[in-house]
């Protein structure tokens, strides 16, 4: 298992451009099923070490950064590696109109912190990514979070555990919402733990 992309692992962009279309499709493919909508708004999607990879990609393909951008780009994103005992995902509150997002936000401040796994009774809390407030000081919340969930050993085995129930829930009040994870995304999540 992966948990980090050094800067051997960057292509040549020249390369890269050769194999992006098919890169491209296999990671629209698999990030199907490391996504989960919750409520009509909030959308969480589970990152990976490949996730991150064509990220990176991405974002040297279309800026041509070059060589500074690439020590940029590796401190944003190798934090959003899962690194064995945990699972990370992007929440984003993805809505078009600006007039109802704005209201929506300015209402869902702290909402990072009532992010939650539950296995089987237990609870898992999630842990925002600590590179800045996602929250401003007058209360409305960022479009975009970072969630870090730990696992101990035990809640590793419950995850991947078939009869137990994974619940991703949001239980801020002014968005409380809560989805079972479906077989094939807990399948493809186990895949974030180390000796799975």
């Amino acid at each position: 298992m992966l948990t980090e992309i050094t800067r051997d692992d960057i292509m040549d962009m020249d390369d890269y451009a050769k194999v992006r279309k098919e890169r491209r499709r296999n990671i629209t493919k698999m990030k199907t099923d490391r996504r989960v909508a919750l409520g009509p708004d909030a959308t969480f999607y589970f990152e990976s070490y490949d996730t991150m990879w064509h990220q990176i990609h991405e974002m040297l393909y279309i800026e041509r950064g070059g060589e500074e951008q690439i020590v940029d780009e590796l401190a944003a994103y190798n934090p959003l590696i899962p690194k064995g005992r945990e699972l990370i995902a992007t929440l984003m509150f993805e809505i078009d109109e600006p007039e109802r997002r704005a209201s929506v936000l300015a209402g869902l401040g702290g909402v990072e912190e009532t992010v939650c796994l539950k296995l089987d009774g237990k609870v898992i809390l999630a842990e925002a990514e600590a590179d800045v407030d996602r929250t401003s000081t007058d209360g409305k919340a960022s479009s975009v979070q970072f969630l870090h969930f730990p696992f101990s050993d035990d809640d590793v085995a419950l995850f991947c555990e078939p009869l137990v129930k994974v619940i991703l829930a949001i239980e801020h009040e002014k968005y409380p919402h809560m989805t079972i994870l479906s077989e094939a995304t807990r399948a493809a999540l186990q895949g974030d733990f180390a000796d799975t």
